[in-house]
């Protein structure tokens, strides 16, 4: 036999909104730590003025911690939702 799904209050049925802050905080501030890391080397971009090449791997270096960061942000997903079901 299934287990309740999660999320919802097995009393009444109704969505569990207490777990899905639980739930979503973490999330949040993992996206929020890949944001400002990823911050730094746009900001650097920015700062170094008319050198382009310098302007260039700013660039890429803040697009690759944004990629990363989001497959890590995946993963975590992914790891919390198998281990709820």
């Amino acid at each position: 036999m299934p287990s309740d799904p999660p999320f919802f209050d097995s009393a009444d049925r109704s969505l569990d909104t207490d777990q899905l802050l639980y739930e979503a905080v973490p999330v949040a501030k993992l996206v929020a730590l890949v944001v400002v890391i990823a911050f730094v080397p746009f900001a650097l971009r920015f700062g170094v003025g008319r050198n382009e090449a310098l302007s260039v791997l700013f660039g890429v270096l803040g697009q690759f911690v944004l990629a990363v960061g989001a497959g890590v942000v995946l993963l975590y997903v992914l790891a919390r939702a198998e281990q709820l079901a």
